[in-house]
């Protein structure tokens, strides 16, 4: 299967100016070197806690920041921030807030236009068509087009989102926490509606999200973060059935389950590492109730831990 996606050592440092006249310099490394690939039609789910670099790394795939270090190549063209234009028909992106990621000045079919217009230069007649075609592939009527954002509700205005990134008509959409801000039955209809757009369209999906059930359901595979690294890839049923790493099990326990009482997993350290000094070795070392003294000097890399799956673990957890 070809890849729709493929990084190769993307990373992202962020300068910190300090001291007299921000002559001391230092630099936050929100994304540390990562590879990885995405087949043609998958879902990859990416899960970590707030401040893994998960969103740091959507807009990088985007466009909307340009990465420190590494390539990124959509169907095996290499893209950079030259021609804007070139992310914009291949990869969109889906926000988090579906109606305060709409111009509130500007009606559904302005906004809808947008795309249309800078992207594929079209006419008249043939936006018209196009947003026909999508506003009827989303469930939305045609008269909301004269309407503006403040008047849907939270499920109206993602399905807007999904018909605005539709628009472009692109290879691969990143969904970032797309129905996190959605009542649980709106949830269930956004995320069929997004299934079902998958097939039609032939898209791929990187699908960012905190709610591990949800990651689940929908993903083929997960990529976990930490610290801004993978520390675990592997298959959606395996990774959070049987984690090999501590970290994917300690974010397993810590999801609220129906009929099971909330409790604070067992760890040494609850805070993440400062990333301004990083520890050397192991980002999880201190939180980590296998880590022994190697964890602590030696930083481990992504290897084989049985099956479809990968672990950045010097003692990985056993089946």
């Amino acid at each position: 299967m070809t890849s729709a996606l493929k990084v190769e050592n993307l990373a992202k440092t962020f300068e910190i100016s300090g001291g007299l006249f921000g002559r001391n310099k230092a630099g936050v490394r929100a994304v540390r070197p990562m590879s990885f690939e995405v087949p043609t039609g998958e879902t990859l789910g990416i899960v970590g806690e707030s401040g893994c670099g998960k969103s740091t790394l959507a807009r990088m795939l985007v466009g909307l920041l340009e990465p420190t270090e590494g390539t990124i190549e959509i169907e095996g063209k290499a893209l950079d921030n030259a021609d804007p234009a070139a992310f914009g028909r291949l990869i969109q992106y889906m926000f988090q807030d579906p109606v305060s990621s709409l111009n509130p000045r500007k009606t559904i079919k302005q906004i809808m236009e947008a795309p249309l217009k800078r992207l594929y230069c079209m006419g008249k007649a043939e936006r018209d068509k196009r947003i026909d075609e999508i506003f009827d592939s989303v469930n939305l009527r045609p008269e909301f087009l004269e309407r503006y954002p403040h008047e849907f509700s939270g499920g109206q205005a993602q399905r807007i989102g999904v018909a605005r990134a539709l628009a472009a008509a692109p290879r691969i959409i990143i969904l970032d926490e797309p129905v996190s801000a959605l009542d649980v039955s709106v949830q269930a209809q956004v995320l069929n509606l997004l299934r079902d757009l998958k097939s039609e369209f032939n898209l791929t999906y990187l699908f960012i999200s905190h709610d591990l059930a949800v990651v689940e359901a929908v993903s083929d595979r997960i990529v976990v973060l930490y610290f801004g690294s993978v520390v675990e890839i592997g298959k959606a049923e395996e990774v959070f059935a049987n984690p090999r790493h501590p970290y994917t099990k300690l974010l397993a326990d810590s999801a609220p389950v129906v009929g099971r009482p909330l409790t604070a997993p067992e760890q040494k350290d609850s805070e993440l590492p400062d990333p301004l000094n990083p520890p050397p070795g192991c980002a999880f070392a201190t939180r980590c109730p296998r880590a022994q003294e190697r964890c602590k000097k030696e930083e481990p890399v992504l290897e084989p831990v049985g099956g479809d799956q990968y672990a950045a673990c010097f003692y990985p957890l056993q089946d």
